[in-house]
């Protein structure tokens, strides 16, 4: 009888003990090396395979407790998979609490204002964290695979700071970005000034594809959409360079020359009345609202200063004083 106390005395105090070192388990934080630690799940990853993980990285002492808590809370199967951020002061149930419903790290994948669809592919297939399904990676292969094989890519994707999780296919980010452009026109074009000469959104893009890339100083972009939009009304030639070296494409070396402004290409301004065919970049926020709210003024003409500002005039022969100015002693230091 004796024997058989002393043995249940010793059952319930290994019970106890357990419990008590299952409840520290439960109420401690992990032990992490360092006060953050990115870990990774693959897909298919089993809660053994794991849990073996997060010993290998130091996290946990206790591994048999941790898979116990994941099947007392039903978690063993349901893993999502992704790149995780774990903290020093997270416990383990706020842990299985994360990898259940998926709180993966976000990617920053960012469109940058001026940039052409080309090189914002480019940047992307540079990437790691995105999954590249585009090959070739071309304008014209993005389209078809938005479902818009018959549209021009250039311009249609919004500029901005996207946040993905890792893996996101390249065709995802550029879905978001043109998503995120037609809702910003749908939003901004019924807004916009009278008596604009712009036919639709796409033209408003057009044109403020051309003032971005124009702009070195953000505060002068009304300004220098209220020139084109005169120069418009007026049957004025744009008379712009950046749609003159989007046309050269590939032949442009760095150098505008006086023979590449009488180049016949549909993007040459010089040479055609009116828009370019298609945007010449992917214009920013900021640029369609200059072109949907154009600066009122009477100047028509504008040359770099040299600073990133521009010197504006209301007549040719102011503006020729200004190039002479600025542009001929400029190239003659």
């Amino acid at each position: 009888m004796r024997v058989l106390f002393l043995s249940l005395f010793f059952l319930l105090a290994l019970g106890a003990g357990l419990l008590w070192d299952y409840n520290r388990f439960y109420q401690t934080p992990l032990n992490l090396p360092q006060a953050s630690l990115t870990l990774e799940v693959p897909r298919g990853m089993s809660l053994r395979q794991l849990t073996e993980r997060l010993v290998a990285l130091g996290a946990l002492d206790q591994p048999y407790y941790f898979m116990l808590l994941a099947y007392l809370r039903g978690d063993a199967k349901r893993l999502q998979a992704g790149t995780y951020a774990l903290r020093s002061d997270m416990k383990p149930a706020e842990l299985l609490e994360m990898l259940v419903s998926g709180r993966v790290v976000q990617q920053a994948i960012t469109l940058i204002e001026g940039w052409t669809v080309q090189q914002a592919l480019e940047a992307i297939g540079r990437n790691p964290a995105v999954e590249h399904r585009l090959k070739p990676a071309t304008p014209q292969a993005l389209m078809a695979a938005l479902g818009k094989p018959e549209l021009a890519a250039e311009g249609r994707f919004l500029p901005d700071t996207y946040y993905f999780p890792k893996g996101v296919t390249d065709v995802a980010v550029f879905r978001r970005a043109y998503a995120a452009m037609e809702a910003f026109l749908d939003q901004e074009w019924p807004k916009r000034a009278p008596d604009l000469p712009l036919a639709s959104p796409y033209e408003a893009l057009i044109l403020a594809s051309i003032v971005e890339k124009e702009t070195g100083k953000a505060e002068e972009r009304p300004q220098i959409a209220g020139v084109f939009i005169r120069r418009l009304q007026r049957g004025m030639k744009l008379q712009t360079d950046p749609t003159v070296i989007y046309g050269l494409g590939a032949d442009f070396d760095g150098n505008l020359r006086r023979s590449d402004l009488r180049r016949d290409t549909p993007y040459n301004t010089y040479v055609h009345r009116g828009l370019p065919p298609t945007p010449i970049a992917l214009p920013g926020r900021a640029a369609i609202l200059a072109v949907l709210h154009p600066q009122p003024g009477d100047s028509l003409y504008f040359v770099a200063r040299g600073d990133g500002s521009h010197q504006f005039s209301a007549t040719l022969e102011a503006h020729n004083r200004a190039v002479r100015r600025y542009q001929l002693r400029k190239s003659s230091e």
